[in-house]
C-alpha cells in the first residue's frame, strides 16, 4: 500500500492547508493573502519536516492565469505608452545584472562561497535556469538552487508588505479592459495560452506558461479583438497555486546542512532590495512616475509574483509586467557572456 505522503493524499492536504491559510490571510487583511499565505505555509511545514507536495503542474496553472489576467491589461493606448518606456525597461536589465554581481559578492564575503556559486546563486533571473546555466561554469547546483528560491522566497514577502503599509496601495492609473464576463471566450484565451506555453516550453523558454498566455491575450487585448474580463476568485486561485508550488521547493535538511549559508543569501538579498529601492526611486523622479510602480518593476523577485504584486496593490502593472520581462531576457542573454568577462578580468 502507497504511504499517504507519497499519494494523491499528500497534494490534496497541501491544497487544504494553503486554502485555508489564504483565507485567514485575506480575514486579516494582510497584504498579498492568496500566495503570500499559502507560500508560508507551505514552507514552514517542510522546513518542519512535513514534506507536502504541491499538485502537479500546479505553478504552470498559476501561471496561465496569471498571463491572461495581466494581458487584459495592455489595451492600445497602454501598449504604446509602456513601448515608448524602452530605455527604463533597458536600464531595469542592467540593474539586474549589476545587482547580481553585487549579491554575488556579499554572498561570497559573508560565507566564503566560491565566486561562481555566489554569482549565480545571486543573479536575479529563474531559479531553474540559472542552476542549470551555473552547474555548466562549475557552480554547486544545490548551493544555487536554494539561494534562488531563499531569494524569491524573501522579495515576495518583504516587497508586499513594505509597499502596502507604506501607503502606496491604489494608485494605478491602469485597468484592465472592460468586458463582460464570457465563459466560452476565457476557456479559449486558457487553451490558447496553454498552447503557446507549451511550444516555449519545448524551446526551453523560462517562465513559459506565463510567457505564452500575456503574449497571446496582450496581442489580442491590443488589436480589439473580443476577449473575456477574469472572475477575482480565479485570480485568487491562481495565487494560491503559485504560492503552494514555491513554498513546495523548501526542505528542511537545506536549512539544516547549511545555516551559514542561509543567512549569507538572506544578507545578499537584503542588499539588493535597498539598493533596487533605492535606484527605482531616483528613477521615478527623473521620469515622473510612482515611486511604488518603478520599485517593484525592478525588484528582483520572481516575475509572476511581482506582476501579481502589482496587479493586487494596483500599481502600474501593465509597466511593471513589461520591466520584469525585460529584466528576465536581458538576464537570460548576458548572464553566460558576462560571467566569462567576469571570471576572465575580475575573479582571476
Amino acid at each position: 500500500m502507497t504511504p499517504a505522503r507519497e499519494s494523491w493524499i499528500n497534494p490534496a492536504l497541501a491544497m487544504v492547508l494553503c486554502g485555508a491559510t489564504g483565507a485567514v490571510c485575506a480575514w486579516l487583511r494582510l497584504p498579498l493573502p492568496w500566495m503570500i499565505g499559502p507560500l508560508v505555509a507551505m514552507a514552514a511545514s517542510n522546513f518542519a519536516g512535513v514534506g507536502l507536495r504541491a499538485p502537479p503542474a500546479s505553478r504552470q496553472a498559476g501561471q496561465i492565469v496569471v498571463g491572461t489576467a495581466l494581458g487584459l491589461y495592455f489595451t492600445p493606448p497602454v501598449a504604446r505608452e509602456v513601448m515608448s518606456f524602452w530605455p527604463l525597461l533597458l536600464l531595469g536589465g542592467a540593474l539586474a545584472i549589476f545587482l547580481g554581481m553585487l549579491g554575488g559578492w556579499v554572498l561570497g564575503r559573508t560565507t566564503g562561497t566560491d565566486a561562481t556559486t555566489a554569482f549565480f546563486a545571486s543573479v536575479p533571473g529563474g531559479a531553474t535556469e540559472m542552476t542549470i546555466l551555473g552547474e555548466r561554469f562549475g557552480a554547486r547546483a544545490d548551493r544555487v538552487a536554494l539561494a534562488q528560491s531563499l531569494r524569491i522566497l524573501a522579495v515576495v514577502i518583504v516587497v508586499p508588505f513594505a509597499l502596502t503599509y507604506s501607503g502606496a496601495h491604489g494608485a494605478d492609473v491602469y485597468q484592465p479592459i472592460s468586458v463582460p464576463l464570457d465563459w466560452s471566450r476565457l476557456m479559449l484565451l486558457f487553451v490558447a495560452g496553454a498552447g503557446a506555453g507549451s511550444v516555449l516550453a519545448h524551446f526551453g523558454v523560462p517562465n513559459a506558461f506565463m510567457f505564452g498566455p500575456l503574449g497571446i491575450v496582450a496581442a489580442l487585448t491590443a488589436s480589439e479583438f473580443p476577449v473575456s474580463s477574469l472572475p477575482t476568485p480565479l485570480s485568487s486561485a491562481a495565487q494560491v497555486l503559485l504560492g503552494c508550488a514555491l513554498g513546495a521547493r523548501f526542505e528542511r535538511g537545506s536549512l539544516q546542512s547549511a545555516p551559514r549559508y542561509v543567512w549569507g543569501v538572506f544578507a545578499s538579498v537584503a542588499v539588493t532590495i535597498a539598493v533596487a529601492a533605492g535606484f527605482a526611486w531616483g528613477v521615478a523622479r527623473a521620469y515622473g512616475l510612482p515611486a511604488p510602480t518603478l520599485i517593484l518593476a525592478m525588484a528582483p523577485g520572481g516575475i509572476a509574483e511581482m506582476c501579481i504584486t502589482a496587479k493586487v496593490l494596483q500599481l502600474g502593472v501593465p509597466l511593471v509586467t513589461a520591466a520584469q520581462v525585460a529584466r528576465v531576457i536581458v538576464l537570460l542573454t548576458t548572464t553566460g557572456p558576462g560571467f566569462r568577462f567576469l571570471r576572465r578580468d575580475l575573479f582571476s
